[in-house]
């Protein structure tokens, strides 16, 4: 062990061992804990043990780095007390799913103590710029994003777009994701506050002049009024003339202010200012300046109308949300400045599912804010921030000013963080797409469930079973197929289980649907698709071995593995440990992929079948009561229970009179070929049951095509008889 002194901390350094990260450690086995645990017990080289080790770190607040065998650094953490947090690593007491695998790896670590929890926020951050560790959390391509940058250390400050790192004497403002908007915004800027640029080639030859004369900075107009000429941007009204001495320091400083104070988003300070000025060059009967002033409002109010208002008061503040698959996330930060966004910003992120939401958004922020001046009163997130009051003071001391950070539960706050997470969505997506990430993936995922599988091939088709019951009642299965590493829904399946059961049995049906799928009249139908690949089975060692045995009941070697829900556990036939998946890797995604996808499936046509239960009726037993009759039956009597109380020969003598007039209708209908038939009087009255007995005899005599003629019931009902004879008198009557 020695000491040494990193940037004003004390650093530490504990020896270093031979231990080299590979790709087979990369992928988790059935004894990773106990590994771990026996790794970190153990002696290296001769030397004490991790364990021996973290017992001699002190307890004081710092930063932490695990390295593998050949000095890597593979993990940078910080600590209030860094002996009491190292040691949950070596006992293995953090339960984050990435710790046993990368104990494995670890075969040193070094510690620096710093004086309070808030520097070793700041080293932790540094650190991780420096090494980029694969375990913490980071940009996924690492690229570097575009800024706007001030180079508040020259006499005369310019504005520039730039990639560059962060250099000391320089302001930057972004980041921003879409470079053509920076380069607008610094477009829209030049013409509201004029400013140099910084690729100007007559204001980069000032700058070397006053660095030869820093003494001459005061009246640093009046020097370079000598010995430079104006630029192009002068003339044209988009530079102050800085080059040529028609600014002094003065008046540029406060140019630089408003810049300044227009990319933090204080729109109404520049608006105020120049109205101002506008007011006094109109007083003062300078009204080409006021006329200038004038343009530059109207520039500004331009801006304004294209940005959205989202609150009646004019907060700042920043959202971020976040949207994570199981390998990759995005993060999209809507940054709101005087109630509106003035911008939003996406980016993504390595890691995903394999780690937890608030190490994913708390690496975020520290890696999001280092990098930029632009730091508003509140920051809005979706979860509670273990180490939340730390991360607030470091933000408020970059600011000077008081920073809180808050998870909105309701209102327009919450509104918004949703339409962040929504964007955060999209911009994944859309990232997928263009890079062709989910194919990569993919086949990432085949070749890694080959290896650790142990198959001869990576595993084309794949096909899931699932059993879906409810205490035995309505128990289905489902089969999926995974073609590519894709669905292909035209190749699923689903079973009724017609093993009775009186209580759930996965084994049963489990053996029941893959006898019936691997049958040899199945495996011969070429809609049941060829032979699979992989077998893969919801559910932990019982249920792998019942499909075992009914495959070897059916004379068939097919690869097959089953995939607990509870540690998403790999189980397969020749092993009783189970293979852990690494979490977050292509392979866990796939196999999970695949045994929720058949869930849904499965779970779908049980709640199908759940569903036709509940409408279901004993007249669905009764033979020659169809749907149709049944409805009529329930309309005429209303209940089951009146239907019982009711004379079932009346019900009958009801039914077999309509049947009857139904013929008779038929019959003269083939003679006479009428266009509508209307039934009035008594008849018209009798109830649904009489009129579908008279409905079904009519359609058995009538033929094609009076048997589409219309039948309908008179309006008049009893009293028609009584009305025709009536008007047939007064016919008569008028006739003579």
């Amino acid at each position: 062990m020695r000491t040494g002194a990193y940037q004003g901390w004390a650093l530490v350094l504990v020896s270093k061992g031979g231990w080299a990260l590979s790709d087979d450690q990369k992928r988790l086995s059935a004894s990773d804990r106990a590994a771990a645990r026996e790794h970190v017990t153990c002696a290296i080289d001769g030397t004490a043990s991790l364990v021996e080790q973290v017992a001699l770190v002190p307890t004081e607040p710092g930063c932490y780095l695990w390295r593998d065998a050949s000095g890597t650094v593979v993990y940078v953490g910080k600590a209030k007390n860094l002996r009491a947090r190292l040691k949950q690593y070596v006992t293995l007491a953090d339960d984050r799913q990435k710790i046993p695998l990368m104990m494995q790896v670890v075969k040193s670590f070094d510690y620096v103590v710093v004086g309070s929890e808030h520097e070793a926020l700041v080293l932790e951050r540094n650190l991780i710029a420096q090494y980029h560790p694969y375990f913490n959390v980071d940009f996924k391509d690492d690229k570097s994003y575009p800024y706007i940058a001030v180079t508040e250390s020259d006499v005369f400050p310019a504005i520039k777009y730039t990639r560059e790192r962060h250099r000391k004497g320089t302001r930057y403002f972004g980041p921003y994701t879409d470079a053509k908007a920076a380069r607008e915004t610094i477009d829209t800027l030049r013409k509201v506050v004029p400013i140099c640029s910084a690729t100007c080639a007559e204001w980069k030859r000032a700058r070397r002049i006053l660095e030869r004369e820093p003494d001459q900075a005061a009246v640093a107009n009046i020097v370079l009024a000598g010995k430079c000429r104006p630029c192009f941007d002068y003339h044209v009204g988009r530079g102050p003339g800085a080059c040529c001495g028609a600014i002094d320091t003065v008046e540029y400083a406060r140019h630089v202010r408003q810049v300044e104070d227009f990319l933090q988003g204080k729109r109404s300070t520049i608006v105020d200012e120049l109205t101002d000025q506008m007011r006094e060059a109109a007083a003062g009967l300078d009204f080409e300046r006021a006329g200038r002033l004038k343009a530059r409002l109207q520039g500004l109010s331009a801006l304004d109308v294209k940005q959205q208002v989202m609150f009646s008061a004019d907060i700042d503040l920043d959202l971020i949300g976040f949207y994570r698959e199981e390998t990759i996330s995005c993060a999209c930060v809507f940054v709101v400045r005087e109630g509106r966004t003035v911008r939003s910003v996406e980016f993504i992120l390595d890691k995903g599912a394999d780690v937890g939401e608030d190490e994913l958004q708390g690496g975020f922020v520290k890696r999001y804010y280092d990098e930029t001046a632009d730091i508003p009163a509140e920051v809005c997130l979706s979860v509670d921030l273990p180490d939340a009051d730390v991360i607030a003071g470091w933000l408020g001391e970059k600011r000077c000013r008081a920073v809180r950070l808050h998870r909105p539960q309701r209102g327009e706050k919450r509104r918004l963080l949703e339409m962040a997470e929504s964007n955060a969505r999209h911009a994944l997506m859309r990232y997928m797409v263009r890079t062709g990430y989910a194919d990569d993936r993919t086949n990432k995922a085949l070749l890694q469930l080959e290896s650790a599988l142990a198959l001869d091939a990576p595993p084309m088709r794949i096909e899931c079973f699932d059993i879906s019951t409810l205490h035995g009642h309505f128990t289905v299965a489902s089969m999926v197929v995974f073609t590519n590493g894709r669905p292909d829904k035209s190749q699923y399946r689903r079973f009724k289980i017609q093993t009775p059961l009186t209580e759930a049995n996965d084994f049963v049906s489990m053996s029941e649907v893959l006898g019936r799928r691997y049958s040899p009249e199945r495996m011969a139908d070429g809609r049941f698709g060829s032979r699979p690949d992989l077998l893969v089975v919801d559910g932990g060692k019982p249920q792998l071995t019942a499909a075992m045995e009914q495959l070897a009941q059916l004379g068939l070697d097919i690869p097959a593995c089953g995939l607990a829900k509870s540690d998403e556990e790999v189980f397969v036939p020749w092993d009783e440990t189970p293979v852990v998946l690494p979490s977050g890797s292509p392979s866990l995604y796939l196999i999970k992929q695949v045994r929720d996808e058949s869930h849904r499936f499965a779970i779908t046509f049980h709640r199908e079948l759940r569903g036709r239960a509940m409408t279901a009726s004993v007249l669905d037993d009764v033979p020659g009561v169809g749907p149709k009759r049944k409805r009529a039956l329930m309309r005429e009597f209303g209940s089951l229970k009146r239907l019982r109380a009711a004379d079932e020969a009346a019900i009958a003598a009801e039914a077999r009179s309509g049947h009857a007039i139904g013929e008779v209708l038929g019959s003269l209908s083939n003679m006479l070929d009428p266009e509508c038939i209307i039934l009035s009087g008594s008849v018209a009255l009798c109830g649904p049951a009489w009129h579908d007995a008279m409905d079904a005899g009519w359609r058995e005599a009538a033929m094609p095509p009076v048997a589409a003629t219309p039948i309908v019931s008179g309006d008049l009902g009893g009293d028609a008889p009584l009305i025709g004879a009536a008007e047939n008198i007064v016919k008569s009557a008028y006739a003579d």
